[in-house]
């Protein structure tokens, strides 16, 4: 946690004053894991409504494979004992999540098949812009399935309980898994982009030894790699506007392919705001 804030504290003296407002603020919701890094709460957002998004209740993650005993324990203590997992078949297998006994545990492999191994990944950051075909209308064919078990999760869960969801950095697939669902209760987009790019943060200690590895593979500099490998707002417009362009609006991609019509949404929104 202590080399988290030293990352934090370079990155705020650097970036603008929205910027430097969002990361202070999202910093109150990292919850400190021993085995797992951009472990966040997604609540405590205000709603454009006034609302505010309940804490405790939903979660996002990255990598769960290494959580230690006392991470275990902070599992049961916010009672997460269900889990959605967005990675593919081979990635999971790899990293199986540690889980507390009884977990309900979904895995929605959807488009993470499909994922880059470390040498594909080296040849694609060659293209400046790589990142978009994860979010643009290249991938929107697989957000259906993936997305929504999620939400039908949400739907169901018990007051008393709490839901994660993750992939393995916890940035791409999970980010806009939190993006449609603080859509869904009418949290300000300014805001879901900040809460999205906050895992160039979260992940940059993690992150350096990865990128440091890919130099010899790409022949591109760590700050090359850094720079077409970070989050951007662009990225979570173009994964709304592929949706729009696809369904006509979100919220009838909402309620074609995740189960959540008008009536649905009211009823997430009654249940994880205030």
């Amino acid at each position: 946690m202590l080399k988290l804030r030293k990352v934090l504290i370079t990155c705020l003296l650097v970036l603008p004053l929205v910027a430097h407002a969002q990361l202070a603020d999202s910093l109150s919701r990292v919850v400190k894991m021993e085995g797992a890094v951009n472990f966040r709460d997604v609540g405590g957002y205000k709603t454009k409504d006034g609302r505010e998004v309940v804490k405790n209740r939903v979660f996002r993650s990255a990598d769960i494979s290494r959580l230690t005993d006392n991470d275990m324990k902070k599992m049961e203590e916010k009672h997460i004992h269900t889990v959605i997992d967005f990675r593919g078949t081979k990635e999971s297998a790899m990293a199986p999540d540690r889980l507390l006994p009884h977990t309900d545990y979904l895995l929605c492999l959807a488009g993470s098949d499909n994922i880059p191994t470390s040498k594909d990944l080296a040849t694609m950051l060659k293209d400046e812009n790589f990142l978009l075909s994860m979010y643009n209308t290249q991938s929107v064919k697989y957000y259906g399935d993936r997305y929504k078990p999620l939400f039908q999760k949400l739907l169901a869960l018990p007051d008393k309980e709490a839901l994660l969801y993750h992939c393995t950095g916890g940035r791409d697939r999970t980010g806009m898994a939190t993006a449609l669902f603080l859509y869904t209760l009418g949290v300000p987009m300014n805001v879901i982009e900040a809460d999205f790019v906050a895992s160039n943060v979260y992940l940059a200690p993690a992150n350096k030894r990865m990128y440091q590895s890919m130099v010899e593979l790409s022949g591109l500099s760590e700050k090359e790699i850094v720079d077409r490998m970070k989050l951007r707002p662009e990225l979570l417009r173009s994964f709304f506007s592929s949706l729009e362009e696809r369904y006509g609006s979100i919220e009838n991609f909402m309620e074609k392919e995740l189960g959540a019509g008008a009536k649905e949404r009211e009823l997430l929104i009654q249940k994880f705001t205030k």
